[in-house]
C-alpha cells in the first residue's frame, strides 16, 4: 500500500504538538523538527511493507524535504511538492489541492478538512488527524 503524508500542521509544526528530539547536527543545519511519533510510525509502516510518500502543497524543494527525513534516519519513497502537484494536475479538467490517485497513492494522511472533502468528492481515501491527536500513529495504523 502507498501511504502519503502532508507536511505542514500534520508532520511539521511549531507549537502545535510535541516534536521528535533533534541532535546537534540537526540544530546546526536548522532542520525542521517532525512530529513526535513519526519515527516509530514510519518504522512500523516499513515493517508492514508499505511505501511512504510525502504529498505537500509546500514550495519546499524535494531535496530539502528528503534531507529533513534523512537526518532522522527515515527514507521516503517519493515526494510530491507544490511544483510537482501543479505540473501533474494542470493536465486534468479539474482543480484540487491534492489528488493522491494521480500518484497511485492508496491513502493520504492530512490535517485539513478541505482535503478530506476533496477526497469524498473525487473518490480518494484520507485519514484526518488533528494537532491534538496524541495517539495519531495508532489511529493511522488501525485505519489502514
Amino acid at each position: 500500500m502507498i501511504i502519503s503524508f502532508d507536511l505542514d500542521d500534520t508532520l511539521i509544526a511549531n507549537n502545535k504538538f510535541d516534536l521528535e528530539k533533534v541532535n546537534v547536527f540537526q540544530k546546526l543545519l536548522k532542520i525542521e523538527r517532525i512530529r513526535k511519533g513519526t519515527l516509530l510510525l514510519f518504522k512500523e509502516l516499513r515493517r508492514r511493507k508499505h511505501k511512504i510518500y510525502i504529498y505537500t502543497t509546500s514550495h519546499r524543494s524535494i531535496s530539502r524535504i528528503k534531507w529533513i527525513f534523512y537526518t532522522y534516519g527515515i527514507s521516503v519513497d517519493y515526494i510530491i511538492n507544490q511544483q510537482k502537484h501543479h505540473k501533474n494536475i494542470s493536465n486534468r479538467n479539474f482543480s484540487c489541492s491534492k489528488f493522491p490517485p494521480m500518484f497511485n497513492i492508496d491513502v493520504h494522511i492530512d490535517d485539513s478538512i478541505g482535503v478530506e472533502i476533496e477526497g469524498e468528492k473525487f473518490g480518494f481515501k484520507t485519514i484526518l488527524i488533528s494537532d491534538t491527536d496524541e495517539d495519531w500513529g495508532q489511529k493511522i495504523l488501525k485505519s489502514i
